[in-house]
This record gives C-alpha cells, structure tokens and sequence, in this order.
C-alpha cells in the first residue's frame, strides 16, 4: 500500500473525537506530504535521474516560479501520528514503472487487435 493508501486508511479509523479535535468545521483538509520543502529543480532533477533522461534541463529565471514557497503543511497529519514511509524517489520510480508497464500493455493490446 502506497503512503496516499495508508494516510486515507489512518484517518478513516481515527476515533471521531481525535479527528475533530484537529481539525475545524469547513477547514477539515489533511494534506499529505513528507514534510520536506523540495525545489521544483530539485524535483525536476529527481525525476530526470528516475527517467533515465540524459539531457540537460533550462529554466528560465525570467519567467515568474509561482508561490514563493511550494511546500505541502502535513503537520496536522503528523499530529495525528501518520508518518510517511516511502522516499520520494522511491515513489517516483514506482510510479514511472507502473506507467511503463501500462503504456507497453497498451501497445501489446494495439499490435494484437
């Protein structure tokens, strides 16, 4: 089970007064994160090593990069005593082999029929 899974799975069966007493009426959200800021070019270079993409990547520092800070506020949810288990590039790795598995079971099914 994957750490989205697991965190749902957690939440769920939390005693409904524990829940409530994180959490506000029409403020209830639980963001799942690791806890850790990441840089989209650190993501962007995570990813390119995932991949196995051998190029270079520009960013252009004219352009505006959005929010300030892209960091997800999972702290609610580790007040909950969820902690996450799989590495990011772990989980990118997966998730690109799924993928992989997935296009090539497409092509198979094209070729066949």
């Amino acid at each position: 089970m994957d750490d989205m899974a697991r965190a749902c799975v957690h939440v769920m069966m939390l005693d409904k007064a524990i829940y409530y007493r994180h959490t506000q009426p029409m403020c209830s959200h639980i963001n799942v994160g690791s806890g850790f800021d990441l840089s989209i070019k650190n993501l962007a270079e995570i990813i390119k090593a995932v991949v196995g993409y051998e190029g270079d990547i520009d960013f252009d520092s004219s352009k505006p990069d959005g929010s300030p800070r892209k960091f997800l506020d999972s702290r609610r949810l580790s007040s909950l005593g969820w902690t996450p288990e799989i590495e990011l590039e772990d989980g990118l790795a997966k998730a690109y082999t799924d993928y992989m598995k997935a296009q090539n079971s497409e092509q198979t099914f094209r070729t066949v029929n």
